[in-house]
């Protein structure tokens, strides 16, 4: 790539994340890790693109969309760039794309999110905030977002909650993991548009459920699936979501429960939802704990997560119904 700058304009950040549609915290990862773009900086300090930079976003983004690893294309230059996207659709094996078999490549990405695991952890471990934070924002880029999420982050979750349990970690330790991946979680959203027809969702936990990284990460698997999602955080009653469900006309509730106990709060709460929302609403349920009310689940009518490719089947199949009601 060349290091000869376009001085025609100079611009903030928060213009080229509009204008190439790349997220912020994403053109600086690609920056920091790749050198995919060189900005100059004001005499504040401020991070400053030209054009040409913008151009390079642009081309950058669309290319990872393709399925293009920024790794390989970081540094292409833009003609190089502008001429893998034109004949990539022709071109049988595109000379900057793996030609490694499908499978191939995702156990080498699997491969790549185990060693991200054990760097994370060890970044956990040492209380090491800035660290976690820069792994998580490599792996995003290296893996995408759904790997990710499947690949590093539920396992990584798992065993900082094992590893608490045993008395390795304390509570902080996990309070400071789930606080970057909040603040990370907009880098892995869906940036495009649903269509206005698209099947509508709530998501959410019910009330006492504390933990809503399940629950967030589930708004996003839903997103990659073009639903449209509202998501509402934590520690909702019954009759709150109930009314979110009706202010968004949505089809569908999807209800993350991490923590059992022996109550009857979240029975109560599912059985009151199931008659507010009436039953023409699928109601999803999901997490660690939600087996434990296996007995409520069956009554109410819930259809049950039981892993990731079943939760998307779920989805599938609910937008189809939807799209098939719309149609008659």
């Amino acid at each position: 790539m060349s290091t000869q700058k376009d001085n025609s304009a100079q611009y903030l950040i928060s213009t080229v994340t509009k204008r190439s549609g790349v997220k912020s915290d994403l053109v600086r990862a690609w920056e920091r890790r790749y050198q995919a773009v060189s900005p100059t900086r004001t005499a504040g300090g401020h991070r400053v693109y030209t054009d040409l930079d913008i151009a390079r976003l642009k081309l950058l983004n669309e290319a990872t969309s393709s399925g293009h690893s920024i790794g390989q294309i970081a540094n292409l230059s833009l003609d190089d760039l502008k001429k893998l996207l034109q004949h990539e659709s022709s071109a049988p094996v595109s000379a900057y794309r793996s030609s490694t078999p499908p499978a191939a490549v995702t156990s080498e990405r699997r491969f790549l999110a185990e060693d991200y695991i054990e760097k994370c952890y060890a970044a956990v471990l040492a209380f090491d905030a800035h660290a976690l934070e820069s792994h998580f924002e490599n792996a995003i880029v290296e893996l995408g977002p759904q790997l990710f999420i499947e690949n590093l982050l539920t396992p990584l979750l798992t065993q900082i909650g094992e590893r608490w349990r045993d008395g390795e970690l304390r509570p902080v330790h996990e309070h400071m993991a789930s606080s970057i991946i909040r603040s990370l979680t907009y880098i892995l959203r869906n940036n495009t548009p649903c269509a206005a027809n698209a099947p509508r969702m709530i998501v959410t936990t019910p009330i006492g459920q504390l933990h809503e990284l399940g629950a967030l990460l589930a708004a996003i698997i839903a997103e990659f699936k073009n639903w449209k999602v509202t998501y509402l955080g934590a520690n909702l009653p019954s009759e709150e979501i109930a009314a979110a469900v009706k202010y968004t006309q949505a089809n569908a509730v999807t209800l993350s429960i991490s923590f059992s106990a022996d109550d009857l709060v979240v029975p109560r709460e599912l059985r009151k939802l199931r008659k507010l929302i009436g039953n023409d609403k699928a109601l999803i349920v999901g997490g660690r704990s939600a087996g434990h009310y296996q007995a409520v689940l069956d009554e109410v009518g819930v259809l049950k997560i039981q892993n990731y490719d079943h939760f998307r089947l779920l989805l599938d199949e609910l937008a189809a119904k939807h799209y098939a009601e719309q149609s008659t």
